[in-house]
Order: C-alpha cells, then structure tokens, then sequence
C-alpha cells in the first residue's frame, strides 16, 4: 500500500485545449517515474477540473494530506495569492511547495527543445532569447533572469530574458536585436513556458517578425520537467527517504 500523499500538480489552464493535453502527458510522465504515486491535475482558471474539484475528490477518497506542485516557473501573483487561496480545504491538510524555477532539470529541459530544434546546446554561435510571460512581480522577473544567468553559463554566446506580455524588462523583438548588436551570429528564442497556448503563440510570433532563426517548443512534455515536478514534490515531505524518482 502506497502511504505517500497525492501529489496535485496546479495548472493555470487555458481555453486553448493544447495546454490540458501538454498537462496530462506531463502529470502521465510523473506517474511513470513513480509507480503507485497519485497525480492528480486541478486548474485555477479556464478550464476543469478546477483545484476545488480536485481537493473534493481527495477527501471524500478519505486522503487527510496533500502536496501542491505549482506547475508554474516563477513566484508571481498566481504563486503567491492564487494557489495558496484555493488550496484552502477544511478537511485537508495541503502542502503547497515551491515554484519550478530555477533548477538545472528546467535548464536540460530548455537545451533538449534546443536540440529538437538542431541546435546543439551550449552553441556559441547562438545567442537565446530566454522568452517567458512576464510579470508585474518584480521577484518573478528576477528568477528569469537568474535562470538565463545560469543557462549562459553553459556554452551559449549570451542569454537574454524577454517578456512576451510586456510589464518589465525587454520585449522578445528587442531582445534579439540586442542579440544582435552584441554580435551574436544566430538567435534562438527558447520559450520558457510549460504548454502551447495565446502567449507562447504570441512568442512564435514575435521571434520570427524579428528575424529569429529558430523559437522552440514549450516544455511540459519532457522527462526533465517531470523529473521537476517530483523534485518538488519529494523536497515538500517530512522524509525524502527512498522517494528518489
């Protein structure tokens, strides 16, 4: 018998029905990397089943503790207000754990889009474009840039962050241009986003208006992030022994 808590992965959701079927091969890699685990998928927003829906099942399935992944890269409003108000249940007890962003599991994430892609990753002939959906949270924005920070570390001629919904910071089309000016021989737009939908759209969009040689596919379906997901999930448990994925 499998004690460990259900784990509920919390999706933004979109009308778009591309994100619900990127969510569901996701939470099915997570079920394949730990056998007899329950994954269970609520959404905040457009979609169902919504995050209540999903906490009603689980307690009427006589689960008294939970763990709430929010699938989610940086800590802006929807981390922070959102998440932690609809995980409020008078029969559960809910762990929410941290973001996914950083961690060098997104970053193997990104490089295998890269290499899906044909770009061979740490390529220093390419400067990226690290493009996300930006945030009024000036923490969110930050953990954006840490991550490009990191990922340039690994080989890349430069890594730029750029927000696709304009708040702070660059815009995808002046991110490559400055890309560009620093002498960067092609660009690739790498889109930090977890499934397709309007603002990865909108990414695609913008890169190639701006003479992008490449923009790559959002990353929720890739056995990195799965492996994430779990991470979080494991550092949100009192013992983390023999959970390893």
């Amino acid at each position: 018998m499998n004690l460990a808590p259900p784990l509920l992965a919390v999706a933004h959701g979109s009308r778009d029905p591309r994100h619900a079927a990127a969510m569901a091969a996701l939470a099915a890699r997570v079920r394949a990397l730990r056998p007899g685990l329950r994954v269970e998928i609520g959404y905040l927003d457009h979609c169902g089943p919504r995050v209540p829906e999903r906490l009603a099942e689980l307690a009427e399935a006589g689960v008294s503790t939970a763990v709430a992944v929010p699938l989610l890269f940086t800590p802006a409003f929807h981390a922070k207000q959102d998440v932690p108000n609809v995980l409020r249940h008078r029969k559960l007890t809910v762990r929410q754990t941290a973001t996914l962003a950083p961690s060098p599991l997104l970053l193997d994430a990104l490089n295998l889009r890269m290499h899906e892609a044909g770009v061979r990753p740490g390529d220093a002939r390419y400067g990226v474009v690290l493009a996300t959906a930006g945030s009024t949270d000036p923490e969110a924005n930050a953990v954006t840039t840490i991550v490009a920070r990191e990922w340039r570390r690994t080989g890349w001629c430069a890594v730029v962050p750029a927000f696709a919904s304009v708040h702070q910071g660059s815009t995808v089309a002046a991110a490559i241009e400055g890309l560009r000016a620093l002498g960067a021989e092609r660009v690739a737009v790498a889109s930090c986003m977890l499934a397709p939908g309007i603002l990865p759209d909108r990414i695609v969009e913008q890169a190639l208006a701006a003479g992008a040689e490449l923009v790559t596919e959002p990353v929720a379906d890739t056995p990195e992030i799965a492996r994430l997901v779990l991470d979080r999930y494991d550092a949100a448990l009192p013992s983390r022994s023999g959970l390893s994925a």
